[in-house]
């Protein structure tokens, strides 16, 4: 199962970002599919208490997992400088008292193509889904504890458990 359905999903699930919801339901449905096939769930059953079950993120969060994962590897300079030029790390100014505890912040830049592909681009959606995390996720270095740190945030943010 996890071969031929989960594999599929996953495969470059980076670049959906930015997709309608009716597009997204599309995909959890599959998800919800092989789910169901996987567990020998009923139709009728509900499938949030069995993917929280599994520990498997729904759709929409998985591409929020890989494109934070993404974003960590380029900050540690992991990728190549074209995917890390990609990023820009926010200079803190010296009058906001605010973001003096935050962690580290990205820029966004102003997208020109907002009607198209603009919002959806890396250089838009990693910073914007950065900026959003909590400060003691964006201040760690270590891939492994990031990792394990945005798979629980997202797993509580998606199955409406208490956030952090």
């Amino acid at each position: 199962m996890h071969a031929l359905v989960t594999s599929r999903i996953d495969y470059c699930n980076g670049l959906l970002y930015g997709l309608s919801e009716c597009e997204i339901a599309e995909l959890q449905r599959g998800q919800n599919a092989a789910t169901r096939l996987l567990t020998s769930s009923r139709i009728y059953d509900h499938i949030t208490s069995v993917l929280q079950e599994l520990h498997w993120l729904p759709v929409k969060f998985k591409i929020h997992f890989k494109i934070l994962l993404l974003n960590i590897r380029a900050l540690n300079g992991m990728w190549p400088p074209y995917i890390s030029d990609l990023i820009n790390v926010r200079k803190h100014a010296r009058y906001s008292l605010r973001t003096l505890n935050s962690g580290t912040l990205l820029l966004r830049p102003a997208g020109k193509m907002k009607r198209y592909f603009g919002d959806r681009s890396f250089s838009v959606s990693a910073p914007t889904l950065w900026n959003a995390l909590p400060a003691c996720l964006r201040n760690n270095s270590s891939i492994f504890i990031f990792k394990s740190g945005i798979k629980t945030c997202l797993f509580k943010l998606a199955f409406s458990l208490k956030y952090m």
